[in-house]
């Protein structure tokens, strides 16, 4: 008896649900990512061997420039806002709400309080062309004491962290870190770069 020929037809896979869940994926990725803001100092921060990671939000970072300026940044629009809103009554300073919501979206800065509601009105493209004097850390004038009093306020589940330059000035360092201890804010996390380890 003769065999009977089945027909092979090649196998086919539909690849749609493959391109739909990249697609998914893709949009899903771009509209969660936030972009970095951009930093008006740069930083060599030192190594260490520290593996221990900066949680991403309730953060209030301290960055010390190696000239040894103090700049100054909180996580949250709505904290940012609260806190200027704060920090105005505290120095008798008229913020508006379009000032409220423009600060809501800048990244740090170092200003003394002054000179911050004209900084703030200016277009971004010309704030990144300003000299940030840093924001004042004197014994007779600490108006960082202030900002860290009234983000604690705005949001008391806040972490600190101190982002220094290998070569800033340890008095500067020392000023900011007796801030933090005298407004009773005794665990912060100091950033730095990871140690990269010789290969034997």
């Amino acid at each position: 008896m003769g065999k009977v020929k089945v027909h092979r037809a090649s196998p086919s896979l539909d690849m749609t649900p493959m391109v739909d869940l990249g697609f998914l994926l893709v949009t899903f990725f771009m509209l969660t990512a936030t972009a970095a803001p951009e930093e008006p100092v740069s930083v060599d921060m030192p190594s260490s061997v520290s593996e221990i990671k900066i949680p991403e939000t309730n953060i209030l970072l301290i960055t010390i420039s190696k000239e040894g300026k103090v700049f100054f940044s909180i996580d949250g629009k709505y904290n940012r806002a609260d806190l200027l809103k704060r920090m105005g009554e505290r120095y008798n300073i008229q913020f508006s709400e379009e000032d409220a919501s423009r600060f809501a979206v800048m990244s740090s800065f170092g200003l003394p309080i002054g000179n911050l509601k004209q900084y703030i009105d200016m277009p971004p493209d010309q704030r990144k062309n300003v000299e940030q004097p840093g924001i004042p850390v004197d014994s007779l004038n600490n108006q960082l004491k202030d900002w860290i009093i009234f983000s604690r306020m705005t949001n008391p589940s806040l972490r600190i962290a101190i982002k220094g330059d290998s070569d800033s000035n340890y008095p500067v360092v020392e000023k900011v870190i007796n801030t933090l201890i005298d407004n009773k804010v005794n665990r912060f996390n100091l950033i730095t770069n990871m140690e990269r380890t010789k290969p034997s």
